[in-house]
């Protein structure tokens, strides 16, 4: 009896495991890249360059995060294939010095914003009230979102990632009104604060098991057709070397890219791991 149900759990894990990846391949692959605070004439030029003569693989959704002031330049000549996105915006436009407002993406055909980066919760102080503002401004002006959502170390090593997680999506979804958004204008990043601009890097298992824990949450709090539908991708010292086995991980939808983002072969190289999404692990 005991090896009956063992077996029984194994072939439950199994197809469990199968249907995973039967609704990953079901979602395009998406790969940005956050340029952060990096960047001048020079390199735009060369970068852009160099971008426009990529090989690029059918099935991926590429989008690259300039700082503002390249914003239109670089969607007047980057290619086609390759989207712009801003890396922050205001949920109000008046007497706010420095700061840009959706109507102004919105005015320069800027069709992506990141919202929630950790650098933008731990420097400049954003709150997941902040955050959830400008996710509703930006949905209902028209934009695409990427909101980030991840843990300290300190947070991690207190076994708390999945209640700082549930947090910080309770903060994004609320801020949601209309679920069918969640396919083709949201793709949530899950990003270690410990693995950012470190060198460190969640193992592959790692970002599986919170990328799991994300879809399975989104299950449980809105519908399983948003949690099949929505695009989880990981970031936080993605680079050539680790691209490929996390990319295999089934719910791994792609990456948003930092300090590689701004080599064209190796960002263009990151990009080639959608290859991988249809040859997964064997079970």
């Amino acid at each position: 009896e005991r090896e009956r149900r063992r077996s029984k759990r194994g072939k439950e894990r199994g197809c469990e495991y199968i249907l995973r990846i039967m609704s990953a391949n079901s979602r395009t692959f998406f790969v940005g890249g956050n340029w952060k605070c990096n960047g001048g004439n020079e390199l735009v030029k060369k970068l852009v360059g160099e971008l426009n003569q990529l090989s690029l693989p059918g099935q991926v959704e590429v989008v690259i995060s300039p700082p503002s002031l390249y914003l239109e330049r670089i969607r007047n000549e980057i290619r086609k294939e390759i989207a712009v996105s801003a890396q922050d915006v205001h949920f109000q436009k008046g007497a706010f010095t420095g700061a840009i407002s959706t109507d102004m993406l919105k005015d320069l055909s800027i069709p992506w914003v990141i919202l929630g980066h950790s650098e933008r919760r731990v420097v400049f102080k954003d709150t997941d009230e902040i955050i959830g503002k400008k996710i509703a401004a930006s949905l209902e002006a028209g934009l695409n979102i990427i909101p980030c959502i991840g843990e300290l170390l300190e947070e991690r090593e207190a076994n708390r990632t999945n209640a700082v997680i549930e947090t910080q999506l309770k903060a994004v979804v609320q801020n949601i009104k209309d679920q069918s958004v969640y396919a083709k204008r949201v793709v949530i990043a899950y990003e270690p604060v410990w693995a950012i601009g470190t060198g460190k890097t969640a193992t592959p298992e790692q970002a599986q098991e919170v990328h799991q824990f994300i879809r399975s949450w989104l299950k449980q709090n809105l519908s399983e057709e948003v949690a099949k539908s929505v695009r989880i991708i990981y970031g936080g010292s993605v680079n050539p070397k680790n691209a490929d086995d996390l990319s295999k991980q089934p719910d791994v939808d792609g990456f948003l890219v930092g300090g590689c983002s701004l080599k064209a072969n190796e960002f263009g190289d990151i990009i080639s791991a959608a290859k991988q999404k249809s040859q997964p692990n064997k079970l």
